[in-house]
């Protein structure tokens, strides 16, 4: 990494290896061009740390999720915690040497939504690693100032790119109004669902159960915080897995909180959540799903989505920074940028028990 100054730092001979998907289950170590010097209200800044996001290991192995197909050769990776080596005019929040987590996604600032406040839903919005838009697996690139977010000097950068799953859990959250002294169910204990988990908890959830189909990650749920979990086992019924939740809550929960994207466990959301509470939609699922509509419809229980997020790094820069939330011992596995394909690999299959795979990506990081 060059040392860090106010004027442009790179000479042209640095090293800017890339992680580029070319297409389908090709992913290709490269040289990329390095960035101009940052424009206005733009830094420039050195990637540190990226974890590895499941929509990444999803691009990787099929190209597509959506309508967001994979057409040209793109550098993944969205999670990100850097250094700033350099800044452009109107720059004034950040200077060379601060460390920054990366809000991935920069929304268009004029159409309607937001005008309102809810950026997230914009359609022209830029979402690094979300085609054909290039990701942060790579030495450098640059991103608006405004959407970078200064660490405190006790949170690491690790735990600065894990603020981007945590803001998912953070605006699902919000949106599902979790408040203090209510039940609440996660669906699913991978990544997301255990950063649900705890964001749950610093809202003030009295109570969270967990599902999964694997043991070892509803163990890990109830280290990090979950009150009970309940394992599905293969052939049971959504109605019954309901039971097993509203048994161990000691009745229905008042919002459940759905991580998974499974079909089966968008049903078992609607059948365990009490009448005239509240469905979240947070995991990504297929395009359509069969789901108990009327049912929810006659028990009045709400069902809500959610896309990404909104406003939501400072609240959870706040809660990492405080201790309210501990994203520490989610970090299971590290790696070099030259070890990518080790851990795209890692994430993939969960080898080793891996929940969150990370990838150093200067040389000279810890």
């Amino acid at each position: 990494m060059p040392p860090v100054t106010n004027s442009y730092p790179l000479t042209g001979k640095e090293d800017n290896l890339s992680a580029v998907l070319v297409k389908p289950k090709d992913l290709q170590l490269l040289q990329r061009p390095l960035p101009e010097p940052p424009g206005k209200n733009e830094v420039l800044l050195a990637t540190h740390t990226v974890g590895i996001c499941g929509s990444d290991v999803h691009y990787w192995q099929r190209g597509a999720i959506g309508d967001f197909v994979v057409r040209d050769p793109m550098i993944l990776g969205h999670e990100t915690a850097a250094t700033v080596v350099a800044v452009g005019d109107g720059v004034n929040n950040l200077k060379p040497g601060d460390r920054v987590a990366v809000e991935p996604g920069v929304p268009c600032r004029h159409c309607k939504y937001c005008k309102e406040g809810f950026y997230n839903l914009c359609a022209d919005i830029i979402f690094a690693a979300t085609p054909p838009v290039d990701g942060s697996l790579t030495r450098y690139f640059k991103h608006f100032a405004d959407f970078c977010f200064k660490l405190p000097d006790h949170v690491s950068y690790e735990e600065g790119a894990l603020l981007e799953p945590l803001s998912v859990a953070v605006h699902a959250c919000k949106r599902a109004n979790v408040a203090a002294g209510q039940k609440v169910l996660v669906c699913g204990a991978g990544p997301i669902g255990l950063v649900t988990l705890m964001t749950a908890k610093a809202f003030g959830a009295d109570m969270v159960c967990i599902t999964d189909i694997t043991q070892s990650r509803i163990d890990m749920a109830k280290k990090l915080g979950a009150d009970f979990g309940v394992l599905i086992q293969p052939g049971m019924k959504p109605q019954e897995i309901a039971e097993q939740v509203k048994e161990a809550l000691g009745d229905n929960p008042d919002i459940t909180l759905e991580c998974s994207g499974a079909e089966s466990s968008v049903q078992l959301a609607i059948y365990a959540t009490k009448a005239g509470g509240s469905v979240l939609l947070v995991g990504m699922g297929p395009p359509e799903i069969k789901v108990p509509l009327v049912t929810a419809a006659i028990r009045e229980v709400d069902i809500k989505g959610v896309f990404r997020y909104r406003n939501c790094y400072p609240l959870a820069l706040w809660l990492v920074s405080t201790g309210k939330i501990d994203l520490k011992p989610l970090i299971t596995h590290r790696f070099t940028l030259e070890q990518t394909l080790e851990a795209f690999e890692t994430s993939r299959t969960g080898a080793g028990g891996a929940i969150k795979v990370l990838i150093k990506v200067h040389k000279d990081d810890e």
